[in-house]
């Protein structure tokens, strides 16, 4: 099959809000079954993105948000000298590219870690229906709310966890992502590489194995490859709380 062929057979076969298991976690949420339909007009569907290929690059102009419907991305932003900084990680029923309203610009690369499908909502039908909606421009806000937090809490991490307080924190924040989208909160699989975790903690490579080895070996979590066991997530949730030492 030709690919315009299979563009358009991937079309024909997406799934429309009304029936889509992420309804319930994705923009939609406040909303009334009629008025689903409103927001289901807006959405454009687009082909899956291979595992490497871009949703969009920096300095592109803002034009749209995207949900997230299946797989994962992540976000890089070229911060001169040829240093890419990793900013953010995209799971099922999240949005993508909120940060770029402000200065109509996105203002990182976001790049699928694996085979993955979005729907594209253009922002000024967004932006208009959630005139008419109320519901949808207060669940529109909750969104760039939690981006707002989940920056700051980013910042927190960085600047005052040590390297085991920052792997740990980034487990159970992945755990909790995982559990509120009704999957196990104690055993997934990490699609990002070691080198991603590392470059979005601010860590080296070897750190991150190495911390992941000595959890191991304290029986907290069981990896293997990219296969994680969170074993004592009491354990593991009490060093990500932990506070450095000044």
């Amino acid at each position: 099959m030709s690919s315009p062929a299979r563009h358009r057979a991937a079309l024909m076969q997406a799934p429309r809000c009304q029936t889509c298991s992420l309804s319930s976690l994705c923009l939609p949420l406040a909303l009334q079954l009629e008025d689903v339909g409103h927001f289901d007009a807006i959405i454009r569907r687009r082909a899956p993105l291979k595992k490497g290929e871009t949703l969009f690059h920096q300095g592109e102009r803002f034009s749209s948000v995207f949900a997230v419907r299946s797989g994962s991305l992540k976000q890089v932003t070229c911060e001169g000298a040829g240093f890419d900084q990793l900013t953010n990680f995209y799971l099922p029923s999240e949005l993508v590219g909120l940060d770029g309203i402000d200065e109509e610009a996105y203002p990182g690369s976001v790049v699928a870690l694996e085979t993955t499908t979005v729907c594209e909502i253009p922002f000024k039908h967004l932006d208009a229906l959630s005139e008419e909606l109320p519901e949808l421009r207060g669940q529109l806000y909750r969104s760039m709310s939690k981006e707002l937090r989940d920056d700051r809490r980013m910042m927190r991490l960085l600047s005052r966890k040590t390297a085991d307080q920052r792997l740990a924190s980034f487990l159970v924040t992945l755990s909790d992502r995982f559990r509120r989208r009704g999957y196990s909160p104690y055993s997934f699989r990490l699609s990002m590489a070691r080198s991603d975790i590392g470059n979005y903690l601010g860590l080296a490579v070897e750190t991150v194995s190495r911390i992941l080895s000595r959890l191991q070996s304290q029986q907290v979590v069981a990896v293997s490859g990219r296969e994680v066991n969170i074993l004592d997530m009491a354990r593991l949730t009490a060093l990500a709380d932990e506070e450095a030492l000044a």
